[in-house]
């Protein structure tokens, strides 16, 4: 059976952050690492080689198929910092409101930089989704 192509590693999140050649996005994602780290009282981990996550969760699907997956995360990408919200967005649009400029997209949360955002909403928004994931029964369809 297929595996999930992201998989946790022992890669170093620090030397992966500093690594960033953006400096705003660099700055943001230390930022924003220690905002998950504290919300989740989980260490950052390098889940493929570019994503940090946070945590982890076991998911089954009702063909069989099941694995391990980070409960939240961020990635320091080109065009914009993305987070990674799971459980669904629905359960946050009243936040997303009050977040401040960013864009929604499946499981992600795109902010160009952090300056834009109420970084308290932020927070609340990363809690929420830890907490749904911890509580949740992870059997989804394909």
């Amino acid at each position: 059976m297929a595996q999930n192509k992201t998989q946790r590693n022992d890669g170093d999140v620090m030397a992966y952050l500093e690594s960033v050649q953006h400096k705003r996005r660099r700055e943001d994602s230390l930022v924003v690492k220690a905002l998950m780290e504290e919300v989740t009282g989980e260490p950052a981990e390098m889940w493929g080689s570019s994503i940090v996550g946070f945590g982890s969760y076991h998911y089954r699907y009702k063909s069989g198929r099941e694995g391990e997956f980070m409960l939240t995360g961020f990635a320091p990408r080109k065009q914009a910092l993305t987070l990674y919200i799971m459980g669904g967005h629905e359960r946050h649009e009243a936040l997303f409101g009050k977040l401040g400029k960013h864009r929604t997209g499946s499981s992600c949360l795109y902010i160009n930089k952090l300056d834009d955002v109420d970084l308290a909403v932020l927070r609340e928004i990363i809690a929420k989704s830890v907490a749904y994931m911890r509580g949740a029964d992870h059997i989804a369809g394909e």
